[in-house]
């Protein structure tokens, strides 16, 4: 965590699983990502089916994207997480999925979990948003 990211839960809201229900950035740089797909290198959804295929594309892809700005998962402030389907108990482990991949610390973070009808791509079971803000 760097020294201008504050994770706050604050006394009177609930227990979280991981996310703090409130984030606060000193003033600086900072980049928005635009939602992470589990598309491959020619554009392809990868994992027609799999979700943890899909949520494991998603966190290489959005580690790349954040390199690519010199960030990493623990400079992320802000989530959303956007599952296709609208049962909790794939929401859950989609989340738990997440929580072990290559960007588990970007989700320490304030953070969303959504269960949605349907995603861009055909085939799309997530995607991933992130704000970061950017290290001096």
């Amino acid at each position: 965590m760097t020294d201008k990211i504050e994770r706050v839960n604050p006394e009177g809201l609930h227990s979280t699983p991981g996310y703090h229900h409130i984030t606060v950035v000193e003033a600086g740089r900072t980049a928005y990502l635009s939602g992470q797909c589990p598309l491959d290198l020619s554009g392809d959804v990868v994992g027609e089916g799999d979700l943890d295929a899909q949520i494991d594309q998603v966190a290489a892809n959005a580690l790349t994207a954040l390199a690519a700005v010199g960030a990493g998962p623990e400079h992320v402030v802000r989530s959303v997480i956007y599952i296709v389907s609208p049962d909790e108990v794939v929401l859950a482990k989609a989340w738990d999925r997440l929580n072990e991949s290559v960007i588990a610390p970007a989700f320490s973070t304030a953070s969303t979990l959504l269960g949605v009808a349907q995603l861009g791509y055909p085939g799309q079971l997530v995607e991933v948003d992130l704000t970061a803000s950017l290290p001096d």
